[in-house]
């Protein structure tokens, strides 16, 4: 089973994770993308959207 916890402005992932990454949302046409690693074709994968 996978577990999510937020507690007070911190995230808890307990699943087998690989690696992850910082991205700027950038515009594409109408909407919008982030650029990942091609080695993460396939995966499942988890963004968190931060306050600046």
């Amino acid at each position: 089973m996978k577990r999510i916890e937020i507690d007070t402005g911190k995230l808890l992932l307990t699943e087998d994770i690989i690696g992850f990454f910082q991205k700027t949302v950038t515009k594409f046409g109408t909407g919008a993308k982030i650029d990942c690693p091609k080695e993460y074709l396939d995966k499942t994968v988890y963004f968190v959207v931060c306050k600046d």
